[in-house]
């Protein structure tokens, strides 16, 4: 009891935890900050993410995506197309991409600072504010590219550059949409449910050589839905998801023998069977038809995945031998540090397939996992000692989240500096190519 007392004692708040991560990350960034100076002059490739045979790649590659749905066809689209013209033709599209990345980051820090475990009830302006937020992200995310058609300056940096800021969105998001429904540590799980079949969109990505959007698809219904939520708890409040389903819809209130579940897992559960497992079917579905009509191995591409899995399987065994329970607790710092694991898993294969570099892909990308065996080993070591870890768990978490962001800071900003100046062109700035 007394170690566990002194064990108590050592933890820092979450928010201590979140001021302690801050100077990590600006430290990261004045090391790399010399790797987003404006100047198109080729320099020495000091990080080596692109070998000689991707930077010739590069200048050949063309996007190439698909959307199937009839929203953005016939609602979002001419909307999207409206938009951009409010915003003047000097802007370059990686700086829409970034601001509308900032207005998730907002949106979490509201959810923080109003829910910082993300079970109690914000105030409703918050909610609202939720909402609006995600709508400017997802219209920020769209008219960048249609900026970048505007201002014909199109490049592969720009799709890694608003793909790698998706990724890391799934994170942040989340985080938002978990202090909108009161869900506490099940907010891990809604990050899972966002991450896989993004994943496996990227992977899919990988092998067609096109982004293919279903009439169905999360970035346009998906995220839809979610800031209707939000706007819906302005109304309701937050309580209303976290009570059990049959109180909150009445005319469910008939179903017998359902133990209690709340809404929130409801939505958990018809998300996972109605939309995440459709959409993993269909993925793999388009991968094996590339790869039996190229006569290649469906192992080896399903090998791809890998990483990912263990990614989830590492963070889940760590959660559960927890002795601070760290997905309850701190929510935040859990999400933040594998939503950075997981945007360097996505960023290395979108470089992968701009570069047509797929050469040791999976080794490059099991660096984001070398930090949890330590983590999971100091877990264990607490259920043999009495609760006590060798390390304050907390710690850890704080550790395990500076090792992630520096590792994709690390690799975002050499991969700008690489493509940049292997093409010839700005990061956030607009470039007229000679012709």
């Amino acid at each position: 009891m007394r170690s566990k007392e002194r064990s108590e004692k050592k933890r820092p708040s979450p928010l201590q935890s979140i001021l302690l991560l801050f100077p990590i990350s600006f430290l990261a960034s004045l090391l790399f900050r010399n790797r987003f100076s404006s100047s198109p002059i080729p320099l020495p490739l000091q990080m080596g993410y692109i070998g000689h045979y991707g930077v010739a790649t590069l200048h050949k590659y063309k996007y190439s995506g698909v959307d199937n749905s009839l929203v953005a066809k016939y609602i979002l689209q001419p909307f999207w197309t409206r938009s951009v013209t409010l915003f003047p033709l000097w802007m370059p599209p990686n700086m829409i991409t970034l601001t509308g990345f900032t207005f998730l980051l907002i949106s979490a820090l509201l959810g923080y600072i109003y829910s910082p475990r993300l079970d109690t009830a914000p105030p409703r302006w918050v909610h609202l504010a939720h909402g609006l937020l995600l709508f400017l992200y997802q219209t920020f995310d769209a008219v960048d590219g249609k900026q970048a058609r505007r201002t014909n300056s199109s490049s592969p940096l720009g799709e890694l550059f608003d793909h790698g800021c998706d990724a890391l969105a799934c994170a942040f998001e989340a985080l938002a949409f978990g202090s909108s429904i009161m869900c506490g540590r099940y907010t891990f799980f809604f990050w899972v449910i966002a991450a896989v079949p993004f994943y496996l969109a990227t992977w899919e990505h990988f092998f067609t050589n096109t982004l293919i959007l279903p009439v169905i698809n999360g970035p346009t219904e998906g995220l839809m839905l979610i800031y209707v939520c939000h706007f819906f708890t302005f109304l309701t409040g937050a309580e209303w998801w976290a009570q059990d389903f049959r109180k909150s819809i009445p005319f469910l209130s008939w179903i017998p023998f359902v133990p209690e579940i709340p809404v929130y897992g409801v939505v958990m559960i018809f998300m996972t069977l109605f939309a995440v497992i459709p959409t993993i079917a269909s993925n793999i579905g388009n991968v094996q038809k590339v790869v039996a009509s190229k006569k290649g191995n469906m192992l080896s591409a399903l090998a791809m995945l890998l990483p990912f899995n263990a990614l989830l399987a590492g963070v889940g065994i760590w959660a559960y031998l927890s002795p601070s329970d760290i997905m309850k607790n701190y929510p935040h710092l859990l999400v933040v540090g594998t939503g950075f694991a997981f945007g360097f898993l996505v960023g290395r294969m979108i470089l992968a397939h701009l570069c047509d570099e797929p050469k040791g892909l999976k080794t490059g990308m099991c660096m984001s996992l070398v930090f949890l065996p330590f983590a999971i080993a100091n877990a264990l070591t607490a259920k043999l000692n009495e609760g006590l870890p060798l390390v304050d768990e907390p710690l850890v978490l704080l550790l395990y989240c500076a090792y992630t962001v520096g590792l994709y800071l690390h690799f975002a900003t050499s991969v700008i500096h690489e493509i940049k100046n292997a093409l010839g062109i700005y990061c956030f700035r607009i470039t007229r190519k000679e012709a």
